[in-house]
């Protein structure tokens, strides 16, 4: 066969050909991958099933570790497509490659062979020679393998293996729905009256976007401006527009996204809720929280709750104060109504404006994109040992947007040590919404070239406004925040040490820890010398005014409570809806209505009665968070905790910075998945987690 683009970067181990890869190569290259891999799971169960098999680590899980390799990341490259330039053509493509895909994945992973040998390495007397991440690497697949149905026979695995293949479908169909949902709505506006309140900038990216919909003399001074859900317009607008009534349209249709025919994912949550606690009951286990929490760092669902309710009963009498404070502050500007969900964020941005003259519209200017991440790449510098180089046109990209740069290590030789792409622009028609960090290829001594060591790749992708006319990228602070945090992720996977792909950087990490890293980052947003480092007048460079950093910091513990409760409630209902609630249920109860009851004890201001949040609850029904949500403030414990060991050693105390963040890089970044992360966390902080740092960060000690 005639080697196309994608097949010749597997072949010959190279970066993804974005620049040339056309959407019809895709399933010929796919499928040629998953024919290898078949042949050589076959040849290796064959060796295995001869008397007197050779079983060592080397045998069975490096030779996977190569095996698996061109499917992985052919297959990563799709879905990676999928949420940067999706396009009919590419869904297509997907939707028929990703049943055979699970298809292959499941079968190896199900194989009885390839199990019983990794019982064997588990057991035998070698053991004790093979090191942490090796031993690691055994128990987690033999987990995998048990958690994959590999026990199971005849009707049960046929019937495992095609609630596989469905949810992997249901998947897919919810995040389309969502994406289409969210592209489907448009509103256009031609009088400005309308838009009172939004900044000049927020005007002049509606009109920019009116334009690129056809209207193209639209202006930011006459308009038509174009609104849409995507969240760089939709926040602005819920924070900033006075026009109560249009916000209220944005955002009733905000919250019933993807809950109506051409679009709806009701059908979707429910199979998908069905079928889960049904593979929970084939693998032995009660519910798919139960399942779930097999592979997580919290020991059982009652342990999260015990965490959830701690801390929401910490939170809760504090968030009804501040409603309260809320809604004194609006009516005395003459809101006499109790406020509503689509009046909250208008009327918590005033008072903050009050309160501290905090405006993002007066931060943003301080914040243009390529200054914070000037002083974002030094300070990793500083605390790692790497310096951060621009390396555009050293690799293709998908969009002439893209960024790529390489990280070098400051000790040794200074090779380069890891790479990474930078997608950071909001682009609605192809790219779905939020910020994310993904692995183009992981650590791994055997898959470089030329008998050298392949060094990690990772996508970071965001999600924030892109230049409007002569002005660069200007940044929230939560984009800010944003980009640290996805910065932190990409720090994990790049400047990891292991030398086994299952078990480098976030590979094998438990996913109620993989967090740390990313909420740890966001930390340094709050200290005045980064801050001096990463903001800069886009016209004038003068860095972020004292004045204004100040009332951040003091912003931070504005609405704590508020903001903690939400991540809770999101938590608590995932937990309730794959712990508690029983999708075969004939007692009329439904998933809005388990919403209804977990947000009586969670939230202050009721969610409407048609609020179907779910139906774009992306997290849990098509990402990795599903009875997993919780894990943003089960990480977010370890995070402050790991930071406030850097505020004792004195965050302006540079020797002292050095040397933690060293031991920092040394065991958090560097060891992944090769050891629990219980254990790797204690090493650094030299005792166990206290959740009294996140207590205090959000002003919630006693």
């Amino acid at each position: 066969m005639t080697m196309n683009s994608l097949l010749r970067c597997v072949e010959e181990r190279t970066l993804p050909p974005f620049e040339q890869v056309q959407v019809n190569e895709m399933a010929t290259a796919v499928r040629f991958a998953m024919e290898q891999l078949e042949k050589d799971i076959s040849a290796l169960e064959d060796e295995l099933r001869e008397p007197n098999p050779i079983v060592t680590y080397e045998s069975i899980l490096d030779r996977l570790e190569v095996q698996s390799d061109a499917l992985d990341r052919l297959w990563g490259i799709v879905g990676h497509l999928m949420s940067v330039k999706n396009s009919p053509e590419l869904r297509e493509v997907h939707s028929q490659l990703q049943k055979e895909v699970v298809t292959i994945l499941t079968r190896v992973a199900q194989s009885l062979e390839i199990f019983q040998a990794l019982k064997e390495l588990r057991e035998g007397q070698a053991w004790e020679t093979y090191s942490g991440a090796q031993q690691r690497i055994i128990e987690s697949t033999l987990r995998s393998a048990t958690l994959s149905g590999v026990g199971l026979t005849g009707s049960e695995k046929e019937r495992f293996n095609e609630i596989q293949l469905r949810l992997a479908e249901l998947s897919t169909k919810f995040s389309n729905n969502a994406l289409d949902a969210t592209k489907a709505f448009s509103l256009i506006i031609t009088d400005k009256a309308e838009l009172d309140g939004l900044p000049d900038s927020m005007l002049q990216m509606l009109a920019q976007n009116s334009a690129a919909d056809g209207h193209e003399n639209a202006t930011a001074e006459e308009g038509p401006w174009k609104l849409s859900l995507d969240m760089p317009v939709y926040l602005p607008v819920m924070k900033y527009c006075s026009n109560r009534s249009l916000r209220e349209i944005l955002y009733r249709a905000n919250i019933t996204k993807a809950s109506q025919d051409p679009h709806n994912n009701v059908d979707i949550i429910n199979e998908t809720l069905l079928l889960r606690q049904e593979k929970a009951h084939l693998l032995g286990f009660n519910t798919f929280a139960e399942l779930s929490l097999a592979k997580k760092m919290a020991p059982s669902v009652e342990a999260v709750d015990q965490m959830t309710n701690e801390l929401q009963a910490r939170s809760y009498p504090i968030a009804q104060s501040e409603l309260e404070q809320l809604t004194e502050y609006a009516a005395k500007y003459g809101h006499t109504e109790p406020l509503t969900n689509w009046d909250v964020a208008y009327w918590t941005e005033k008072m903050r404006l009050e309160l501290y003259s905090l405006d993002d519209e007066a931060i943003k200017p301080y914040f243009p994109l390529h200054k914070v991440l000037d002083g974002l790449f030094a300070l990793a510098s500083r605390l790692f040992g790497i310096t951060i180089e621009a390396a555009d046109g050293q690799a293709e990209v998908w969009h002439k947007d893209v960024r790529f740069f390489n990280i070098r290590s400051t000790e040794g030789n200074q090779d380069i040590i890891a790479r990474f792409f930078l997608d950071a622009y909001a682009r609605p028609a192809e790219k779905r919404g939020g910020a994310w960090m993904n692995s183009a290829v992981g650590r791994s001594r055997l898959l470089g070239t030329n008998g050298g060591m392949r060094i990690p790749v990772a996508y970071l992708v965001s999600n924030q406004s892109p230049p409007v006319g002569e002005k660069p990228s200007l940044m929230t602070f939560r984009e800010v925040e944003t980009i640290f945090h996805e910065f932190g992720h990409g720090l994990q996977h790049m400047l990891t040490t292991v030398e086994y792909e299952a078990a480098a950087g976030i590979n094998g990490v438990e996913w109620d820890a993989v967090e740390l890293p990313s909420q740890f980052m966001e930390n340094f947003c709050y200290h005045r010398g980064t801050i001096n480092s990463i903001s800069g007048h886009y016209e004038t460079n003068e860095p972020l005014p004292e004045e204004l950093f100040e009332k951040i910091c003091d912003a931070r513990k504005y609405m704590a409570a508020s903001g903690m409760l939400r991540q809770l409630y999101f938590g608590a209902l995932d937990m309730h809806l794959h712990h508690r609630y029983n999708p075969n249920n004939t007692t009329g109860e439904t998933i809005f209505t388990v919403q209804k009851t977990i947000a009586d004890k969670f939230t202050v201001v009721a969610p409407l009665e048609e609020d179907r949040f779910l139906c774009s609850f992306s997290h849990i029904f098509a990402g990795g968070y599903s009875a997993g949500y919780y894990s943003y403030k089960w990480a977010e414990v370890l995070s402050c905790d790991a930071f406030s060991k850097f505020e004792e050693a004195g965050l302006d105390n540079e020797v002292a910075l050095v040397k933690t963040g060293r031991e920092f890089r040394d065991t958090i970044l560097s060891l992944g998945g090769s050891r629990h992360p219980l254990i790797v966390f204690e090493q650094f902080r030299g005792r166990p987690q206290s959740t009294e740092a996140l207590l205090k960060q959000y002003g919630l000690t006693a």
